[in-house]
């Protein structure tokens, strides 16, 4: 697929978003090696957090290639600072307790496979070829997330307190996964991404679907938090950022 260099520099723009996601997702993921409340979940969330860094790999080193000079993945991953990041404010959002971990991958799990089932019929090929990879670890992901959901929600009085406060906090940061800004607009019109709003009714029946099923209710405060995907984020992702990129930045080019 042939773009104008303006648009090729929005379609890399546009991976940054997809790779940063799940880079971020993938990194506070691995924050539970060794923490979590059992051994077979520890080996599983680092799992999926493995699944997460092959595609945040494959999506930033696309997007690395359509910038202006190139850029590796690692460049991308090591040498940016946080404004320069694109994820979603749900992904850096802190580890928390176990619920909110799960709570948190169930909402981006849910919306994650629509997303990649969409992008599997981009016009751009890389992006389908990626999506369609991606997307059969992402029904994985939501089938174990969802289960979570559920087994929390409609177990002890405890662990479903636990689930609700988590979808309480969770369901601010929901809307800026639907939202279509310039840069969505721009590569639906050329077919390499997706209509993201058009996706909410069949994402919010599934999680209702799966929320009943947990005994939880769906909460009534419209979502309101966003900006991450142009760059607005907090200190929770700069924190991240300081531990994740310390070893490249205390030895800048070395090799190993």
């Amino acid at each position: 697929m042939t773009l104008h260099p303006e648009l090729k520099n929005l379609r890399a723009e546009y991976l940054l978003r997809l790779g940063d996601n799940a880079l971020i997702l993938s990194q506070r993921l691995c924050e539970w090696c060794g923490h979590a409340p059992t051994l077979e979940e520890d080996l599983a969330l680092s799992n999926v957090a493995l699944d997460l860094l092959g595609q945040a790999r494959l999506w930033l080193d696309a997007a690395g290639r359509g910038l202006t000079p190139p850029q590796s993945e690692d460049d991308l991953a090591y040498g940016r600072d946080a404004q320069a990041f694109r994820n979603v404010l749900l992904a850096e959002l802190t580890r928390g307790n176990f619920a909110d971990t799960q709570m948190r991958q169930f909402l981006f799990d849910s919306w994650h496979c629509l997303l990649l089932r969409e992008l599997s019929d981009s016009a751009d090929a890389e992006v389908a070829a990626i999506a369609a990879k991606a997307l059969k670890e992402a029904t994985y992901h939501l089938r174990r997330s969802s289960g979570w959901v559920v087994r929390l929600g409609d177990g002890s009085r405890q662990s479903r307190e636990f689930c609700r406060l988590a979808l309480e906090r969770c369901w601010h940061y929901v809307g800026e996964l639907f939202e279509m800004d310039e840069l969505e607009q721009a590569m639906l019109a050329q077919g390499v991404g997706c209509d993201l709003a058009a996706l909410y009714p069949e994402w919010l029946a599934y999680v209702n679907e799966v929320l009943a099923a947990a005994t939880l209710e769906p909460p009534r405060a419209a979502p309101a938090v966003s900006g991450g995907k142009r760059g607005a984020h907090g200190e929770a992702l700069v924190a991240l950022l300081m531990e994740m990129q310390f070893l490249t930045r205390a030895h800048p080019g070395a090799g190993w």
